[in-house]
């Protein structure tokens, strides 16, 4: 960095900035994505590469050259913005402080001398984005973020600026993430996907690849470290059935039965989203035909919605925690509920693990729309245990993320009235020659 200063009566006046260093020198392969990217970028990448090292700076050389502009790292919750990306943004953007601007560590944001302004945002609160206009955003580990952050919110962000998107991240299975970089792969206008892998970029030596490889399943190491899309969601409840779900061509169209009532399962959502699956028994089989999930809504919202949809309802399964009496009416939602005219039924309070089983034996006699349940079918496809960075282990527990919603009114679905698995009262297989 380099600055000159003259004198005036004696005085130093303000200082002219002929350049600004940025501590920031970017690897070959960091330096040939900065050169690739276009106005949607998509780079797949492993494990340590570097993608939020190169992303913050992506932000600051849009925000420093280019006055007044507004730009944001979104990462999957607050929590992790706060721990991962704001000390890179605070180290990188150092030098520019010392000609003006500041930082505000409430709400992790750093405001630049050109009157631009870099902010931190988790996708967790997706209303704290909600009708901001962007110059350049950074999607941190999209794959894990809901899809709704993106068609809702940052798509139409970045619309009146001609601004740009970044998504970056691991892959975790055929979700959102694959999606927008199978879009990029055919080529369409302003688009760039590309994958980075260990074994190609040489970042991590060969000999610590091979000791990862040793303590991780061949799935693990084939997702995080060579950015495979068909491994297995690691730590999935249902994965394995959802994909199997699909080689059986239980995904696909699946019409309503006319002749048939529908039910709704339901997570009912105070702070944050309430989900709702469309349900219909054929025989034995489960034939889910749609999805519907929102945020910030009241219940008289949801029950606008069931009009909307006009299906023939037979019956509505709640939670059990609608029986619950709040503060400020005195009322539970099963009496507003009941006011609307959604007349519920509640599900038994059972341990979650049960629940989870109780899924899985639902599971293989489930079919699904594609198109009418891709939200929810994504979510329950990611829904997946708790990591221990500690012991390096899943912990027995679901990690709470937006795929809970879906994987919850699922499970209130699942208990309420579960499947039997057993052999007993099955039909008999009957040997009629003996009949007379």
């Amino acid at each position: 960095m380099s600055q000159s200063k003259s004198k005036s009566n004696g005085k130093k006046t303000k200082k002219k900035v002929k350049h600004i260093e940025i501590p920031y020198k970017p690897r070959p392969y960091q330096l040939a994505v900065h050169e690739a990217k276009k106005r949607f970028s998509v780079l797949v990448c492993h494990r340590r590469f570097g993608k939020s090292v190169l992303s913050i700076n992506e932000l600051i050389k849009e925000a420093a050259g280019k006055p007044r502009s507004l730009c944001a790292f979104i990462a999957p919750t607050y929590r992790q913005g706060k721990s991962i990306a704001w000390e890179y943004l605070k180290f990188y953007t150092k030098p520019l402080m010392y000609f003006g601007g500041g930082r505000n560590e409430t709400e992790l944001r750093i405001d630049l001398f050109n009157g631009s302004r870099i902010q931190i945002f988790g996708a967790d609160n997706p209303d704290s984005i909600r009708g901001m206009g962007f110059d350049g955003v950074v999607m941190d580990e999209y794959a894990i973020m809901s899809p709704r952050v993106w068609t809702e919110i940052i798509r139409p962000a970045v619309s009146d600026k001609m601004g740009w998107v970044m998504f970056i991240g691991t892959p975790m299975g055929h979700n959102q993430f694959w999606e927008v970089y199978d879009y990029a792969q055919r080529g369409h206008k302003d688009w760039m996907g590309q994958i980075y892998r260990a074994s190609e970029t040489k970042v991590i030596p060969d000999e610590e690849l091979e000791q990862a490889r040793s303590i991780m399943t061949e799935e693990q190491y084939e997702q995080e470290f060579e950015c495979s899309f068909t491994a297995a969601v690691s730590g999935s409840y249902y994965g394995r059935l959802i994909t199997k779900a699909d080689n059986d061509g239980r995904i696909g169209s699946v019409p309503v039965d006319e002749n048939l009532g529908v039910e709704t399962w339901w997570d009912l959502g105070i702070g944050d989203s309430t989900a709702i699956w469309f349900a219909q028994r054929v025989g034995q089989e489960i034939h889910l035909v749609d999805y519907y999930e929102t945020s910030g809504e009241s219940l008289a919202h949801y029950a606008d919605k069931l009009e909307e949809k006009g299906y023939a309802y037979e019956r509505h399964i709640a939670p059990h925690d609608i029986m619950a009496r709040e503060l400020g009416t005195g009322k539970s939602r099963l009496e507003v509920s009941n006011d609307l005219g959604i007349d519920f039924e509640v599900a038994p309070k059972l341990e979650i693990d049960h629940g989870i089983e109780s899924v899985r034996n639902m599971l293989p006699n489930c079919w699904f729309d594609r198109e009418k349940c891709k939200v929810g079918l994504d979510a329950i496809r990611q829904y997946r245990k708790q990591w221990d960075d500690k012991n390096q282990t899943f912990k027995n527990k679901p990690l709470h993320d937006w795929c809970s919603h879906a994987a919850d009114a699922l499970r209130y679905g699942a208990v309420h009235d579960p499947i039997d698995t057993t052999e007993w009262n099955k039909p008999i297989n009957v040997d009629t020659k003996y009949i007379v």
